[in-house]
């Protein structure tokens, strides 16, 4: 596997930095708009990197203009690139995304292609919604033989992941899953006092509210849209902690992804009920 990773800010740096720790791909080019961030990446992945062979760098920076489809894929052709990463800003999804598609690479994203709103009646229907175009080219990906997965963050990405092991390791039968994203983190700025700090892009995050649901169903499920009339979350649930999968005794787990110890069952008194919505 020979990944080309488009974008060396917080998530390309941490992901040269974590690669530096497996060993399931051949080489990792690290590139970027300025070649100076990218080789720093580089410098840092290499100091941590145990699995290279003697004498040969398994990281590679490059300068790449991720708004251009022509040059990812020139500098992915030039590299043998298997895989394309994006963890470039969503304003460079569709460039990179078919740059891939072009150099003939398998690609994985973690923000789709950004929205549209409708032209005349904005506030009331849909436009064009996030990840629309991308799944719109999903035929030429199928005709070319290659694999795009797309918006693949913390969900759905690793949220699904996180559900598929649950699912084949952890229980004998699952009636509904739901994932919720909420938590008591709390960023402090000089002062001490609580600041405002996304974790990625704030326009992506207001994107994201926006959006209608992307529901899948009906066997494969590829794509299928959420009108925009429904809301995601009709109404408040509580969501009890589980108190074990049943079934009788199953083998242990194997590891999760990434290492570590799986989630261990148990009981514990269900959560508080949410706030009432206002």
């Amino acid at each position: 596997m020979r990944i080309l990773v488009v974008g060396s800010g917080g998530v390309g740096d941490a992901v040269a930095r974590i690669a530096a720790r497996r060993d399931f791909f051949e080489t990792m080019v690290v590139a970027d708009h300025d070649l100076g961030r990218a080789r720093r990446t580089v410098a840092a992945a290499r100091a941590g990197d145990r699995n290279a062979p003697e004498g040969h760098g398994r990281f590679v920076a490059a300068h790449v203009d991720a708004s251009s489809a022509d040059a990812v894929a020139a500098l992915a052709r030039e590299h043998s690139v298997t895989h394309v990463l994006n963890a470039v800003d969503p304003r460079f999804v569709l460039p990179v995304f078919e740059g891939a598609l072009a150099a003939g690479a398998d690609y994985l994203d973690m923000a789709m292609s950004l929205s549209r709103p409708h032209p005349e009646r904005p506030y009331e229907l849909t436009g064009v919604k996030l990840g629309d175009a991308q799944f719109a080219r999903s035929g030429a990906w199928e005709a070319a033989g290659r694999l795009a997965l797309v918006g693949m963050g913390v969900e759905p990405g690793l949220s699904d992941v996180l559900a598929r092991y649950a699912h084949d390791h952890l229980f004998s039968r699952i009636d509904e899953l739901g994932v919720r994203d909420g938590a008591n983190l709390v960023v402090r700025g000089e002062d001490g006092e609580p600041v405002f700090a996304p974790s990625f892009s704030i326009w992506t995050t207001i994107e994201e509210c926006l959006n209608p649901p992307v529901v899948g169903g009906g066997g494969r499920g590829a794509g299928a849209r959420g009108g925009g009339g429904g809301h995601p979350t009709p109404a408040a649930r509580r969501a009890p902690a589980p108190r074990g999968g049943g079934g009788g005794p199953r083998p242990p787990p194997p590891p999760p992804p990434g290492g570590g110890r799986p989630p261990a069952g148990g009981g514990g008194a269900p959560p508080p009920p949410p706030p009432p919505r206002g």
